[in-house]
């Protein structure tokens, strides 16, 4: 099987700009080859597009307003984590060797309808994230005996760490009280424990390990894997405080990469809502159950940028196709020490955690430099 790595990127800040998707999808494209002069679009073998949009045909669209001509050209759409699909889909073209440079491009815009699952009638009309968000936050509360003083830390910290992202949607921090006294949406919500649909663009370029070798100098691996679909319906879930195809797809990628969770050293999660960055540590095998607040609170109070560095999705934004994708270019920059204010030092190790729907479907990649 080949080794594939990463070779370039390109990304667009995430604001609440009103266009088009295909321009929008076109604005990180161009970036990537914008910092990446040196790669050939007459070498691209695959375009892969990642969005929730309805709009049709956007990869040989894309393909043709970048000038490549590519052997394979899809969309790939699975809400939340189509991002980090669709890289796994290009890593699995370049492992068995159908290609050699795979270009993923991922977009949405601010008011995209991925937002909303209409398949799902369990939830009658209920069906807006904000309510399984809520019932995962009252359970893992009322479990752990957590105050929504101290679950406001994570949207603090997230908006914090976005203030030296450039292309971060928040350029304002907030303090425990701000975030507790923001618009409440449920019992169990407030606006500033969400993150915010908005307009933007991520793409990465993908390559076997000859290619690699040739267009970078400053190489990051994907050395494992692991993705989980436990069902479509929040319903199934067996628990709202830990989320299993977290721990399965965590699981099985830590494997792939023959590293332990102790190894990694810098991590993006995906917070949609504050009480899913807990979780998911937890659920990852990075803090014991009910006691990651703890370490999120310490993180916060000592500026250590392990977890999300970025921002997360509450400060950095969420435009749901380009999320996976931009988490990745963060955890490469970090790999390369080109992470500026936000840098982590010494990574050499860093995982992607993305997911959809309540946690029903997620994607775990391990990256090494």
């Amino acid at each position: 099987m080949n080794k594939v790595g990463i070779i370039g990127y390109g990304i667009t800040p995430f604001t609440k700009e009103d266009k088009k998707i295909e321009s929008i999808l076109f604005d990180s494209t161009k970036e990537l080859f914008k910092n990446n002069s040196h790669i050939s679009r007459s070498e691209i073998d695959a375009v892969l597009v990642s969005t929730n949009s309805n709009s049709k045909y956007l990869s040989p669209i894309l393909s043709e307003m970048a000038g490549i001509q590519p052997k394979i050209a899809h969309s790939i759409e699975n809400l939340c984590n189509s991002g980090t699909n669709s890289i796994v889909s290009a890593y699995s073209y370049i492992a068995s060797g159908l290609a050699d440079l795979v270009l993923v491009t991922g977009a949405e815009r601010y008011d995209s309808p991925g937002s909303v699952l209409e398949w799902d009638n369990s939830r009658g009309e209920f069906k807006h994230p904000i309510f399984w968000s809520s019932i995962f936050s009252k359970s893992y509360k009322r479990k752990f005996g957590i105050t929504d003083e101290q679950l406001a830390i994570v949207s603090v910290k997230n908006h914090k760490q976005a203030i030296e992202n450039e292309n971060a949607f928040s350029h304002k921090t907030f303090t425990v009280e701000e975030v507790v006294n923001s618009k409440q949406l449920t019992d169990d919500l407030r606006l500033l424990d969400c993150s915010r649909p908005c307009t933007g663009s991520a793409s990465i370029i993908l390559g076997s390990e000859d290619k690699v070798k040739e267009l970078s100098e400053n190489p990051v691996w994907i050395t494992g894997i692991g993705q989980k679909t436990t069902s479509a319906g929040f319903t199934k879930n067996t628990s709202f405080t830990s989320m299993d195809s977290t721990k399965q797809a965590g699981n099985v990628a830590l494997k792939m990469s023959k590293k332990n969770i102790s190894d990694i050293d810098v991590i993006e999660l995906h917070d949609a809502f504050s009480v899913c960055e807990p979780m998911a540590l937890e659920s990852l095998g990075l803090s014991q159950e009910g006691k990651s607040m703890d370490m999120i609170k310490e993180l916060h109070d000592t500026d250590n940028f392990k977890v999300n560095p970025r921002g997360g999705l509450i400060g950095c934004g969420h435009p749901l196709g380009a999320t996976g994708i931009a988490q990745t270019i963060e955890i490469t920059q970090q790999l390369q020490s080109t992470a500026n204010k936000r840098q982590v030092d010494n990574s050499k190790t860093g995982l992607v955690h993305n997911m959809s729907a309540a946690a029903t479907s997620s994607t775990v990649l391990v990256l090494e430099k």
